[in-house]
C-alpha cells in the first residue's frame, strides 16, 4: 500500500513530512525489476496525483537502482525533473519551469517508446504542456 501523505510538501507553503513516511521506499527496490518496487509505485502515484515533491523523494532509489547511462536511468531522471518542475509550476517559478523541462526533455530523448512500462511519447507530451503553461 502506498502512504499517502495528508497534504503535498511545497517549499515556503506547507511543513515538510517526516522522513520516515518515505524510509521504506529506499529499500523496496528490487534491482531486476525496480518497477515492481513500492518506491517506483508510489513514485507514479504521486505524480499523477499532484505529489511532485513526494514523487521525487520516491523516485531516487529508483534511479540510484538504474544502471548508469541506460534508458530505464534516463527516464526515471526525466520523471524527477518533471516533478520538480511541476513542483516550481506550483510555486510560481516560471524560470526554473523552463529549465527543469528542459532537462526531462534532455532525458527523455535517450529513451525509446516505451520503458519501465511507461509511454514515453505521452511523458514528452507532459513535459511540453507544463512547458507551455509556463512561458
Amino acid at each position: 500500500m502506498i502512504p499517502t501523505p495528508p497534504y503535498a510538501y511545497i517549499p515556503g507553503q506547507t511543513p515538510r513530512h517526516d522522513q520516515d513516511l518515505f524510509a521504506e521506499f529506499s529499500t523496496s527496490v528490487d534491482l531486476d525489476d525496480p518497477t515492481q518496487s513500492l518506491a517506483w509505485q508510489a513514485g507514479l502515484h504521486y505524480l499523477e496525483n499532484g505529489f511532485f515533491w513526494e514523487a521525487h523523494e520516491a523516485l531516487e532509489p529508483v534511479w540510484m537502482a538504474t544502471r548508469p547511462n541506460s534508458v530505464e536511468r534516463h527516464l526515471v531522471q526525466a520523471l524527477i525533473q518533471f516533478a520538480n518542475a511541476s513542483l516550481k509550476a506550483l510555486m510560481q517559478r516560471p524560470k526554473a519551469v523552463l529549465r527543469l523541462c528542459d532537462i526531462a526533455s534532455e532525458h527523455l530523448s535517450f529513451c525509446k517508446d516505451h520503458v519501465m512500462g511507461q509511454d514515453v511519447r505521452a511523458w514528452r507530451q507532459k513535459v511540453q504542456q507544463l512547458r507551455n503553461l509556463a512561458v
